[in-house]
């Protein structure tokens, strides 16, 4: 029995360890949705998630790299099915430079962007935007039934959150550059597309992206127009 029980947790070392770095990406990826999700009362708006047309996680970006300008985050993108009902397999992202105001501190955090228009969404299928240059961004809002009432926030094509040491509130992300990875993509489906492939042809979600697809159905399946 003992030498069973050694051999299953052998395997499971094994196979844990035999995942990519953006298989462990997509799963932590999943983890900081569902833990921003769940944070009662503070979470993101529903109203501006359930009318968002795609969303980017980007787990553990580098805090010091801003400062440098170095690549400093890799992350993920997913937008809405046609007809607004569920959300497309996962385009690699990876965001790069900019002077950001952090507004909370710690050496990491993990960021959410929400894209309100279609504007927006063709910026983020570009192979690079900038945000706050071709791209207008603003910090979003918090609590689950805040109303974002101001210009900017009506206005901005994307919306960003950040998270550092249990703490979540809005971020600036003024000058911060946004590139698809297509050596991600490669690794999750086999060869490397662009991320406006994955999304407007609707390339078949690989399996390693089932848990961050479901938490997103389960938050917001369904487009609110």
């Amino acid at each position: 029995m003992k030498y069973k029980l050694l051999t299953v947790v052998a395997i499971s070392a094994t196979l844990l360890l035999g995942q990519s770095d953006n298989v462990k990406r997509l799963d932590a990826a999943a983890e900081v949705l569902q833990e921003v999700m769940d944070i009662a009362d503070k979470a993101i708006p529903q109203k501006l998630l359930d009318k968002s047309e795609c969303i980017v996680v980007v787990p553990g970006l580098k805090k010091g790299a801003f400062i440098v300008g170095a690549k400093f985050g890799r992350g993920f993108l997913t937008c809405r099915q046609r007809g607004g009902v569920g959300w497309s397999g996962p385009g690699a992202i990876r965001v790069e430079g900019g002077s950001v105001g952090l507004q909370i501190g710690g050496s990491e955090v993990d960021v959410i962007m929400l894209v309100m228009n279609e504007r927006g969404v063709a910026r983020l299928l570009s192979s690079k935007f900038t945000l706050g240059g071709e791209a207008s961004a603003a910090a979003g809002p918090v609590g689950r039934t805040a109303q974002a009432e101001t210009d900017a926030k009506m206005t901005a094509e994307i919306l960003t959150w950040s998270r550092s040491r249990g703490l979540f509130g809005g971020v600036s992300l003024h000058g911060a550059t946004l590139r698809q990875d297509l050596d991600a993509n490669k690794d999750l489906y086999g060869e490397p597309l662009e991320n406006k492939v994955i999304v407007l042809e609707h390339k078949p979600a690989p399996e390693a992206a089932a848990r961050f697809l479901a938490l997103l159905n389960k938050y917001s399946s369904r487009q609110v127009k």
